[in-house]
């Protein structure tokens, strides 16, 4: 199968990898050349992880790296696909947009997916002259590592478009779920209302956000905590997917000030280096509430 992915960003660029890995052949697609260049970089970066954990064969990550290409140019990008997966920002407006150009641009059997993970799928569908043929592909992150994935039907999905989604997700190796399209879907109305819950807890000093983080891995088995999972989507992402489900879905979404602040001051996670851990080179440092030398109780 061929598959453009849209946006090579560090959604886009995983999904990207899976599904090279996979066998299929990947073009990844992004507003310029560093951007894309980046994605690929990214992408050899997790296969190399993959090979020093011995996961990953050199022969294996040379044979997905074949796989890929970069192109600039969406039209050129998505031309011919089988599968285009938009994973850019999580803006309505902007996903409308590219939903609309990949339209133009694929033959009439494409599959024309998203990756968002609280937006509307139906709303999205609207921008195609086909939609139904337009689908959620919801992949958790990082995408090499996590197994499930969303499979959103909007109210325009057809069965046989359901169908090989789902189907693709399996040749994936990793396990779908099929949603109707609501706000959040499943697991992000799940996972930011557990996420904004341990940011009010540290707002009001119910706990540290190590202590927080270890309730939850190791009282309810989680693999990380929401704090630390908050760190690594990004607390401007999971503020504006707070915004939305706030909007749709009432108070019970409504983003903690605490949460405001950080973004405001510029404080979203790994990709800046301080949300509520500090980061250095991409691996928690300690929890922010911690003086330096503080052991960092997420691992």
């Amino acid at each position: 199968m061929r598959v453009t992915v849209i946006g090579a960003g560090q959604m886009g660029h995983g999904i990207a990898g899976v599904a090279a890995s996979a066998g299929h052949t990947v073009v990844v697609n992004d507003v310029n050349e560093e951007r894309v260049a980046a994605g690929i970089d990214g992408i050899e970066a997790t296969l190399d992880g993959g090979i020093e954990h011995g996961k990953v064969t050199p022969a294996e990550r040379d044979a997905t790296l074949d796989r890929l290409s970069g192109e600039v140019d969406l039209a050129a990008a998505a031309a011919g696909a089988d599968l285009v997966v938009e994973a850019v920002p999580e803006q309505l407006d902007l996903k409308r947009e590219v939903f609309a150009d990949v339209g133009a641009a694929v033959d009439a059997e494409t599959l024309v997916a998203t990756n968002t993970s609280s937006l509307s799928v139906t709303a999205l569908a609207n921008a195609l002259d086909r939609p139904a043929r337009a689908v959620g592909l919801h992949f958790f992150n990082p995408p090499h590592l996590m197994d499930l994935v969303e499979v959103v039907r909007a109210e325009q999905t057809s069965d046989e478009t359901e169908r090989r989604a789902v189907s693709f997700v399996e040749g994936l190796d990793k396990e779908p779920v099929v949603v109707r399209d609501s706000a959040g879907f499943a697991s992000s109305r799940l996972g930011v209302a557990l996420g904004l819950e341990a940011v009010r807890m540290v707002e009001t000093g119910v706990a540290s956000v190590a202590d927080i983080d270890t309730a939850m891995r190791e009282g309810y088995n989680h693999p990380m905590g929401p704090l630390a999972l908050t760190d690594l989507v990004g607390l401007d992402v999971r503020l504006d997917i707070a915004e939305y489900l706030h909007e749709e879905l009432g108070e019970r979404f409504r983003p903690p000030q605490l949460l405001r602040r950080k973004v405001r001051a510029g404080k979203l996670g790994k990709k800046s280096g301080e949300g509520f851990y500090v980061w250095a080179d991409g691996e928690r440092v300690r929890p922010v509430d911690e003086p330096d030398g503080g052991v960092d109780a997420a691992e």
